[in-house]
């Protein structure tokens, strides 16, 4: 039985107490949150005790630590869990700093400690086949990859204030997705964007419509787009096409009926955000951490994935900045 702790109490702790839920060798013994009220509901859902984040910490039933709190606290949390002894599952990014997250490196990897990146979309099972069918050669050698992530609506401007860009928070997981699929590093990135969606957004600094182009040493190419805004819901798809075929994963749609009449065929709309959309997903990655940790096995994603996407998305924002191709 792996005793869980959990640092943060919002939405996706609650994501994540559910997923813990579900699996039949793990436990949330206790959980933690800068609001009471939000520790007070999920420890009554759970049957957790509520303790303060370095009593988790330090405490002796505790076996891992679910860091689902806001990027700025992730640094330090690290480095007390790393210290701790506990085996760590942290929400993305691992920081907004490579630098802090080369450091946040050191102290794992001097400690032994078992580090899992929650690159959930790793772990939709209709992705996961997309990379499963490229390892077994069913479309030969990869040559182009194609990423579509638009989010139904933008999230608040005081909420981009402190995400670190666009880059950062939300292609970031396109940025892990394309290093899953290419099945190399890219060499290569360059970036364009905009603010169409929402002034405010541009005000602040930032980009709500963005495309990344990034190269491999061997001439494969992934295109990421990203858009803040979709009104006819949360589109996700990717599409790899290689020399002997393609592979392509569809939208998920709130259900499989389709009508059809005088005026052509109608779906149901896309599922409506990332909650439902990859609800399976966020199953499937805390069981992979959980059965890791009972193993004894490598955690993957781990906190090189996390730094090596930062990295590329460091890379899209520079080289938005200068409008020129940032090797790397």
């Amino acid at each position: 039985m792996i005793r869980i702790g959990l640092l943060g109490c919002g939405r996706i702790g609650q994501v994540h107490a559910r997923a813990i839920k579900d699996i039949v060798d793990a436990q949330v013994v206790a959980v933690a949150d800068a609001l009471p009220a939000a520790a007070e509901t999920l420890a009554q859902t759970t049957g957790a005790t509520v303790r303060s984040a370095d009593q988790i910490i330090a405490s002796d039933d505790i076996d891992a630590v679910v860091i689902g709190t806001p990027t700025t606290t992730h640094y330090d949390l690290i480095h007390a869990c790393a210290r701790a002894g506990k085996a760590i599952f942290c929400e993305k990014p691992v920081d907004l700093s490579s630098d802090r997250i080369r450091d946040c490196i050191e102290v794992v990897e001097d400690s032994k400690t078992p580090f899992f990146t929650a690159f959930n979309r790793r772990f939709d099972p209709n992705f996961a086949e997309v990379q499963r069918r490229i390892s077994a050669g069913d479309i030969g050698a990869v040559e182009l990859v194609t990423i579509l992530s638009r989010d139904p609506s933008p999230p608040p401007v005081d909420y981009i204030k402190t995400s670190g860009g666009l880059f950062r928070d939300m292609m970031i997981h396109d940025l892990d997705m394309a290093r899953f699929l290419l099945g190399e590093e890219p060499v290569s990135v360059f970036a364009v964007g905009s603010a169409l969606v929402d002034p405010e957004i541009g005000k602040a600094g930032d980009v709500d419509t963005a495309a990344v182009t990034l190269t491999t040493a061997s001439g494969a190419i992934c295109q990421i787009s990203n858009s803040r805004r979709a009104t006819y819901g949360y589109d996700q798809r990717i599409e790899v096409h290689g020399a002997k075929g393609m592979l392509r994963a569809h939208n998920q749609l709130e259900n499989t009926v389709e009508l059809a009449n005088a005026q052509g065929f109608v779906q149901a709309p896309t599922q409506n955000f990332f909650l439902e959309r990859y609800a399976q997903a966020y199953i499937n990655e805390m069981t992979s951490f959980v059965a890791a940790l009972n193993t004894g096995t490598a955690q993957s994603p781990n906190i090189h994935d996390g730094l090596k996407a930062q990295l590329l998305a460091d890379a899209a924002a520079h080289s938005l900045e200068t409008g020129q191709a940032v090797a790397l």
